[in-house]
């Protein structure tokens, strides 16, 4: 009984542990006023002015909306307006 006390212990551990860390994952999906996202893999702070909207990496647009969607050249810190990707 002993062993099985300890067994279901270190099992609950390893979930925890788990959980934990893709919980603290900083992937997100990201949107402009133009309607094009992407995904960036760590936090960033963008300026108001940007019109920019970070979603939980699960989003997903609704069946009425219109996205398209767009990937960041070789994964550079910035941000899609109008079809071009400015850097920061």
């Amino acid at each position: 009984m002993k062993k099985f006390a300890m067994a279901a212990a270190a099992v609950a551990l390893s979930a925890v542990g788990l959980t934990v860390s893709t919980t603290s994952a900083s992937a997100a999906i990201v949107c402009n006023a133009d309607g094009e996202c992407w995904h960036v893999n760590r936090h960033y702070v963008y300026k108001p002015e940007f019109g920019i909207v970070v979603h939980p990496n699960n989003w997903r647009w609704g069946v009425h909306e219109r996205f398209r969607w767009r990937e960041p050249p070789r994964r550079e810190r910035g941000y899609w307006r109008g079809g071009v990707w400015i850097r920061f």
